[in-house]
């Protein structure tokens, strides 16, 4: 039996990348590795900060080629090195302070304070397969439109390993 409800609230991408695993974990775990590509098209990453370690916080703050920015945190809760990554996800103010979504302009009634990403990297005879899937995302338009960014984070990333 499936939740339709938590289904509908899910995305899932998964990605196979021409790069070794290795590679792919560090470009997820090291802020200089995340700073080349984290972000929809036409944003960049100008802050990433990192505490790997179960119970420790990430920082990251995409800005918009107008300038805008909008910020993130999480905690890292589940991390098996090469293979898999659960953190929460929040949106945030420039000091890592969890704010709402309507603090960037977004519906915010329908959008939980916080919600779940989850990693998983396979090796593929130096490839690697990467799915990722976030958990909590409001159906409809916001579910798409995040659906999106990731699609295009990850062609950066894709060029990011090259």
């Amino acid at each position: 039996m499936s939740d339709t409800k938590t289904e509908a609230r899910e995305i899932v991408i998964t990605r196979i990348f021409d790069a070794p695993r290795e590679l792919v974990w560090k470009a997820w775990t090291n802020p200089k590795h995340l700073m080349r590509w984290w972000g929809p098209k036409d944003f960049t990453a100008p802050v990433c900060k990192v505490d790997l370690r179960v119970g420790g916080k990430y920082l990251y703050c995409m800005r918009s080629k107008e300038g805008q920015e909008f910020w993130s945190t999480g905690t890292y809760k589940e991390i098996v090195p090469l293979e898999r990554l659960v953190c929460s996800d929040s949106f945030a103010d420039e000091k890592g302070n969890v704010v709402p979504a309507s603090h960037y302009g977004m519906p915010g009634d329908n959008w939980p304070l916080e919600l779940t990403v989850t990693i998983t990297l396979e090796d593929l005879r130096g490839k690697t397969k990467m799915t990722l899937t976030h958990s909590g995302i409001p159906s409809g338009q916001m579910k798409e439109m995040t659906g999106a960014g990731w699609n295009e984070s990850f062609d950066k990333l894709a060029e990011s390993l090259k």
